[in-house]
This record gives structure tokens, C-alpha cells and sequence, in this order.
């Protein structure tokens, strides 16, 4: 089974199984696949993180990447860190964290695995509804932007004649190439060779700081996934630089409460963004590299935190004090093979596309996950050479208290990631629903103080019970803002695969 945001990846992923490939062979190729046929979340110069169940335990994969050696605090000048060109562009993670989980897990060879990837991008494919709309959305910004380190951009991605309308169709003979190169070489060529040069070679001819050393020295890190205990289950998420400790935390504080049996109870609603605030306030609090700066996972994950938060909680709603979330862009996707392998993988450009910039000849969009970094020298994620910044993407898994394993899921969307964690978590084990019904659930989202987002179909009453309590409630007429998922479930005693996938999005399971 596969599950993911775009039908083509899926299928992608599906033939890859057909071919006798394991889970890990097709989240590769259905990875590969997202950065041609859903570009407007995700590219080859973004980020990955992975949760793989393989050989009877929980693996962890961070590849995600650190600022570039000359990117320092003077290089703002006092200023804010801006969204697009160079400055927010940190060294991309994701192509050596395909290589490296291939290295470890892969069956198939690597190039094999690209070839799906490789031939959307040569041969073209017709644009869906919801991708449709987010390129449109995407073309508008940039216009209104009209920076000079947009030209590559519009060339590959709005080309003259082509108009993202559903049904367009849209291909890039430079990402073909570059895919070629990176199954060619099994990424090497991105990190180390000619695609590395472009990449330098653009840097310094338009005023970027990325260089050639930068992505020699990267290495993806193989990490024991962090997780607690929730209502006889085992919830794992990946460990700081990322924010998956926020949806830990807020579990831990619902894990000794009362939860009203219904679902859209307003007192259950509230208790859960409330516990959701306090998740937030320990990320932006203590988050960040921890190759860097320590973080006490263990303290932040303890029962006396969860009881420390928990005096926050009462009738009314309370303002967390912490910064606010901004916006994302993502794509997740879980596979499961017929040996029991799983995979949860997430990959990203952050906001949108990213930061715009693109390397000529190469179809490589550049990420902007600098702008995640924190400015005041003094705080854990503050910016500085060599650092991670603090990542939203992040992969889940669920496993029976006993271990046995369950499978991925994740919620993409910036911010809203840990939120959409904690409601599918809720809607499987304390509401019994299945994985569609999981994620078809309609969701909140708390944005700062005391402010959040319904989506219309919880209902005007619940949402005056809700102001009632202090919320500062708006409904948000946009689904898309509310995250995309995909569960995919193992039934422990007879091996049946249970998959959901978003309905918010151009969402599609494969199964064979």
C-alpha cells in the first residue's frame, strides 16, 4: 500500500512494489516522484525526515540540513530573515536521505527507483485540482513579488503558454536530467560533483551564500525516534530539530484527563487545544540542534512536565505566550510492504515552492527552512553557521504498547503538523475511528494567543461554545490550511493493510 497526496507518485510507489521492491524502495520513488508531480510543496532542494519499521524495530532518519557556513546573523544587518531569495536557504537534506535510506534498506537498485520520477519529468503529466490552484496561487505571489532571482522560476515552473489549470499539462526536461544524475551516482553527484558546482556556481554569480563545501560536508543522522505512551499505545515521533516532541508533550497532558466521549464535545475540543498550546510553548521554548544546544527530551517528555502544564488548563482559554507559527509547504507519504516493512516519510521546500530560487539547467528549487530560525542570539534555535534550524516536518508511527507496530501517518502543514498529530492520534484510539474517517474528521487549528481556526463543519454551536470559553474562534473557509494526511494501519494478527488518505487534497491510496 501506498498513501500520498498525488495519485501519479502513488502508482509511482506501486509499480516499484510490483517490481518486488520493499516499503523503503517505494517511499523512495514515490518521494522522487512528489518533487515532479507536486512542486508546488516539495523539491530536490528541500529536506526529509523518515520513521522506517524494518528487521523488527523503529529506525530514524534526520535529513535535514544546516545553515551554510557563511550565513550569520550580520548578513541581516539587524534586519528580519526574508521568505525568498538566497539568504533563507539552507543546504537541502533530502536527495542523501534518499541514498542513505536505499544504502540501509533498499532492495532494488537505486537508479531503478528514480526511473518513475525520471520519466514524469521528461514525459509531462496533467495538473489535479488542488495542485492546480496552489501553482496558481503560487505564480500571483512571485509577480507581486518581482525580485531578479525569480526569472529560473517562472522559466521551469510558469513557462510562456502554460497555465496551471487543472488538466494542464506541465514537464521540465532539466529535472529529468538532474533525477538522472542522482540515480546515476545514488546522489552523490548533488552533494559532491557537477550538480554540486551549479549549484556554488549560482550561489556566487547572484549574491547567495551556499557554496560547494556546504553540501560536501552534509551527512544525514540515523536517530533513536522519540515517543510516549498514550491510552496503551506507543506514539514515536523524530527527535529535536524537529517539532514531533510538541505533539508528545500535548498527549502527555491529555493522557490523565477526562476526555468526554464525543468528539466534537466543546469541553473536550478545549482541553485538547489548550494541552496543545502548552506542546508549543516547550518547542519554540527549547527546540533546536541539538548537536548544538541541549535539549532534555527526557524532562520535556517527563510525567512532572505533563502535571507542571497541566495547572495551565482550565475554563478559559489562556495565551501560551509564545511566537507565533507561520506558513508551510509539505508533502507526507506512508508505504507498506507485504513483509511487514512500513515507512513514514515527509519531505519539504517549507513555504510553498520555497524560496524561489532555482538553479539554472537543473530544475532544483531551493528551500527556504532558514526562516525557521530564531534571531535573538540567547535562544536554542538561534541562527548560526552549521545549524539546523527547527524543523515543522515531521513523520509519525504508532505501535501497540507492546511494540508490535501499527503503521505511519502524518498531517503536513507547517505548523499544523503536531496539531493534525494529536487529532488523528485522538480520533483512532480515544473515538475509534478508521483511517478515512481519522482524517476526514473536521479539524482545528490554534494559531497564536488565544486565537484558532475552525473548519466549518464543526458547527456554528460548537464554535460559540468554544468563544464562550475565551477562544478567539474564526472559521477558515480554506482546507488546505488545516494540513493533508495519510494513515496507513497493519492489522497485527492478520497482516490486512487499512489505509486513509486526505481529503483536503488530490489524495490517493495505491494497494496491490
Amino acid at each position: 500500500m501506498v498513501a500520498t497526496s498525488q495519485p501519479l507518485a502513488a502508482q509511482a510507489g506501486l509499480s516499484i512494489l510490483q517490481q518486488g521492491g520493499n516499503a523503503v524502495d517505494a517511499a523512495i520513488a514515490t518521494a522522487a516522484a512528489l518533487t515532479v508531480v507536486e512542486p508546488t510543496s516539495n523539491g530536490l532542494g528541500g529536506d526529509l525526515f523518515a520513521l522506517v519499521w524494518a528487521r523488527g524495530e523503529l529506525h530514524g532518519l534526520n535529513a535535514s540540513g544546516a545553515a551554510p557556513a557563511a550565513l550569520t546573523r550580520d548578513v541581516l544587518a539587524g534586519g528580519d530573515m526574508p521568505r525568498h531569495g538566497w539568504t533563507p536557504v539552507t543546504v537541502p537534506g533530502a536527495v542523501r536521505g534518499w541514498a542513505d535510506l536505499h544504502a540501509r534498506f533498499g532492495r532494488l537498485p537505486f537508479a531503478d527507483v528514480l526511473l518513475p520520477a525520471i520519466r514524469y519529468a521528461r514525459e509531462g503529466y496533467p495538473l489535479s485540482p488542488v495542485l492546480a490552484a496552489h501553482w496558481t496561487r503560487a505564480i500571483r505571489s512571485y509577480r507581486g513579488l518581482k525580485l531578479p532571482i525569480l526569472e529560473e522560476w517562472f522559466r521551469v515552473f510558469a513557462p510562456d503558454g502554460f497555465t496551471p489549470a487543472p488538466g494542464a499539462l506541465w514537464r521540465s526536461e532539466d529535472h529529468a536530467r538532474t533525477l538522472e544524475a542522482i540515480a546515476r551516482t545514488a546522489g552523490a553527484d548533488f552533494y559532491e560533483g557537477k550538480l554540486a558546482q551549479q549549484i556554488d556556481a549560482h550561489a556566487r554569480e547572484t549574491g547567495g551564500l551556499l557554496r560547494a563545501a556546504d553540501l560536501a560536508a552534509h551527512r544525514s543522522e540515523w536517530v533513536n525516534p522519540i515517543y510516549t505512551r498514550f491510552l496503551d499505545h506507543l506514539v514515536y515521533e523524530i527527535p529535536p530539530n524537529g517539532q514531533g516532541i510538541a505533539a508528545l508533550i500535548a498527549l502527555n497532558i491529555l493522557d490523565e484527563l477526562d476526555l468526554p466521549d464525543r468528539r466534537d464535545d466543546p469541553r473536550g475540543l478545549h482541553l485538547q487545544i489548550e494541552a496543545m498550546k502548552r506542546g508549543f510553548h516547550d518547542a519554540h521554548t527549547f527546540v533546536g540542534d541539538p548537536r548544538q544546544v541541549p535539549v532534555d527530551v527526557e524532562g520535556l517528555l517527563s510525567a512532572e512536565n505533563a502535571a507542571t502544564h497541566r495547572t495551565f488548563l482550565g475554563e478559559l482559554a489562556h495565551d501560551p505566550a509564545t511566537r507565533a507559527p507561520s506558513s508551510g509547504g509539505t508533502v507526507y507519504l506512508a508505504t507498506a510492504d507485504g513483509e511487514g516493512g512500513m515507512v513514514s516519510l515527509i519531505q519539504s521546500n517549507y513555504m510553498g515552492f520555497g524560496s524561489g530560487v532555482v538553479v539554472p539547467g537543473t530544475g532544483i528549487a531551493l528551500h527556504n527552512r532558514g526562516h525557521n530560525f530564531h534571531l535573538d542570539p540567547a535562544h536554542p534555535n538561534a541562527l548560526a553557521p552549521g545549524k539546523r534550524p527547527y524543523h515543522t516536518i515531521i513523520p509519525g508511527f504508532l505501535s501497540r504498547a507492546d511494540g508490535t507496530p501499527l503503521g505511519p501517518f502524518g498531517v503536513m502543514g507547517g505548523f499544523m503538523q503536531p496539531q493534525g498529530h494529536v487529532q488523528v492520534v485522538l480520533n483512532t484510539l480515544r473515538y475509534g475511528l478508521n483511517p478515512q474517517q481519522a482524517l476526514d474528521a473536521p479539524r482545528w487549528q490554534w494559531l497564536q494567543g488565544k486565537a484558532v481556526d475552525l473548519e466549518p463543519a464543526l458547527g456554528a454551536q460548537l464554535a460559540r461554545a468554544l468563544a464562550a470559553r475565551g477562544h478567539d474562534v474564526r472559521l477558515q473557509l480554506d482546507s488546505s490550511a488545516f494540513g493533508r494526511g495519510q494513515i496507513i494501519w497493519r492489522n497485527p494478527h492478520t497482516g490486512v493493510l487499512e489505509g486513509g488518505t486526505e481529503s483536503r487534497t488530490d489524495g490517493h491510496i495505491a494497494v496491490w
